[in-house]
């Protein structure tokens, strides 16, 4: 399969909501259970952080990889929080490390040294691409949200880049 990471724009907000939409009606990644809208993605859109997409052969995106502001404070200027989804099709193909290779490079080229992460302990396949990709298990947060009215954990993953790294 051939696979090419590229900086996203915001004419791929509706591939990256659909994709995550599909992480949402999944129950595997996040917390959110309200699906979103192209418009609500392109506002996720900021020069500071990097968002990235993968696209299959054929010029679908396939998977995205976002950063976002991880405190208002400016000592954590250089700090982001991120996600990736890939979408149901393409799970368990290798697109996850190419989005975020392609993720860690563009965050070290903004000038970011950590990014950093919540994932739900039963995501297998995450926490394993998260340490393949060089991304350490920090500790756990207990009881951290409620989806579908139950409590569920985060275990917190971190990895150093830039000149922090």
């Amino acid at each position: 399969m051939t696979l090419k990471a590229r900086a996203a724009r915001v004419d791929d907000a509706a591939a990256i909501a659909g994709i995550y939409n599909q992480g949402i009606a999944d129950r595997i990644g996040t917390f959110e259970t309200t699906p979103r809208s192209a418009g609500d993605i392109e506002r996720w859109f900021d020069a500071r952080y990097p968002i990235v997409v993968v696209e299959d052969g054929g010029g679908a995106v396939v998977a995205f990889a976002s950063t976002s502001r991880y405190r208002e404070r400016e000592c954590y200027a250089g700090i982001a929080e991120y996600s990736v989804y890939v979408a149901r099709t393409h799970r368990g193909m290798g697109v996850g490390r190419v989005a975020m290779t392609a993720l860690v490079d563009a965050a070290t080229r903004a000038g970011l040294w950590k990014l950093l992460s919540r994932i739900f302990p039963e995501n297998a396949a995450s926490r394993a691409l998260m340490a393949r990709m060089g991304f350490t298990e920090v500790g756990i947060y207990r009881r951290h949200g409620k989806l579908d009215g139950e409590w569920r954990d985060c275990v917190i993953v971190e990895r150093l880049i830039g000149e922090a790294e």
